[in-house]
């Protein structure tokens, strides 16, 4: 089962491919996906989860600094066009059940039940195998 909302989360790798420099197609593809959101053509999620595992990826591969991740993430979680949600201990309760019902790491398990708990059910993310819930439709756009 999927959901009927059109809205989808941002994983956080396309948010790291995003913020990259150069011309990778993978940057490409990303950005041209983000920017739907800042042009206004789309509204898309972001966890507040998402925005953390992006600074912590992006400083700790030496990508960006603490400030220009801080900068980024900034962006993302000033702007109106992103529907921002998050987690709490229920949140956490659920994802430690999606975790073992579904044999995944914790980490997706509570992006799962915060998405799932903030009635989002679409999921953009390179790593689509990793969501394995029958109520997620995860797309993968580089594909």
């Amino acid at each position: 089962m999927t959901g009927t909302s059109n809205l989808f989360l941002i994983d956080t790798n396309i948010i790291v491919y995003a913020s990259e420099k150069g011309e990778s197609p993978k940057n490409k593809s990303s950005k041209e996906l983000i920017n739907r959101c800042w042009n206004g053509e789309d509204i898309f999620s972001v966890s507040s989860q998402n925005l953390a595992e992006f600074v912590f990826v992006t400083t700790r591969k030496a990508k960006l600094d603490l400030k220009g991740a801080a900068t980024f993430a900034g962006f993302i979680a000033d702007f109106q066009g992103f529907k921002k949600i998050s987690y709490n201990s229920n949140t956490v309760m659920s994802a430690i059940s999606i975790a073992d019902e579904f044999k995944m790491p914790f980490w997706d398990s509570l992006l799962a039940a915060t998405m799932r708990e903030n009635g989002i059910f679409n999921i953009y993310t390179e790593n689509s195998k990793d969501f394995k819930m029958p109520w997620i439709n995860a797309v993968n756009p580089f594909k």
